[in-house]
């Protein structure tokens, strides 16, 4: 069975943090897979560098903790988080747990020789009225302007080959990382399937999306990559040979 890195992304989610990695530890384990935890610490200011110092102790020679002093970002967490991944298949979810990480089974349930990505689907979204709408027409217009196929582009929920993400050209430092992964993995030739998972209310915390620096700057590289040539149409497994690691 191909091994799993699984890695969250963490800004100020020391209420959150801990469950989740409780939550993904035990359905691997349950998988009998080779595995590895990664939690990306994006300069958090809340109680979230303590919890992971105790998660560490607890979860020793299984949780990893990249730690960013500096605050650099949804892009730049998941950028750490995809560099720092060591097994074949790279799976991450928030770490604000609005998503379940034992529904990590159903993506690897869904998993064929065929496929470098399988891309969750929010069955119903349970946000603020206002974010449910803002988010399908984002979701709508997105999928239009880049050609993507896969159902939900917001849903972070994702188990992908980490063969197409080192091909992969990834250079956003904001929320725009989802729209520019996925087109680069389209264009790399990765084929997809949607898996319908949960979204459970924010319990604690907020999105950092919703702040006017961080929309601006998603629209100014959202721009910046329309631009962009879009990766050779050519399977990663072909680019990288039969001994590739």
């Amino acid at each position: 069975m191909e091994s799993v890195s699984a890695f969250f992304p963490a800004y100020n989610d020391a209420s959150t943090i801990g469950g989740l990695v409780e939550k993904a530890v035990g359905v691997l384990r349950h998988t009998g897979r080779d595995f590895e935890v990664i939690v990306v610490n994006d300069g958090s200011t809340d109680d979230t560098p303590r919890i992971l110092v105790e998660l560490q102790a607890r979860y020793a020679g299984v949780l990893r903790v990249v730690h960013h002093t500096v605050n650099r970002g949804y892009g730049g967490a998941l950028r750490s988080g995809f560099g720092a991944a060591t097994k074949d298949l790279v799976f991450y979810t928030d770490g604000d747990g609005q998503y379940d990480p034992s529904e990590l089974a159903l993506l690897l349930q869904r998993l064929e020789p065929e496929l470098g990505l399988v891309n969750g689907y929010k069955i119903k979204r349970h946000d603020p009225f206002h974010r449910i709408v803002i988010g399908k027409v984002y979701n709508l217009f997105v999928r239009l302007l880049f050609r993507i196929r896969v159902k939900d582009v917001d849903c972070d929920f994702r188990l992908i080959r980490r063969e197409y993400l080192r091909l992969a050209r990834l250079e956003s430092d904001t929320g725009a990382i989802c729209v520019e992964l996925l087109r680069e993995l389209e264009g790399l030739g990765c084929k997809s399937a949607d898996v319908p998972v949960h979204h459970y209310p924010r319990l604690s915390g907020q999105s950092q999306f919703f702040r006017w620096r961080s929309v601006s700057s998603t629209i100014r590289q959202l721009t910046a990559l329309y631009f962009r040539p879009r990766p050779t149409m050519q399977p990663a497994r072909e680019l990288w040979g039969p001994n590739a690691k």
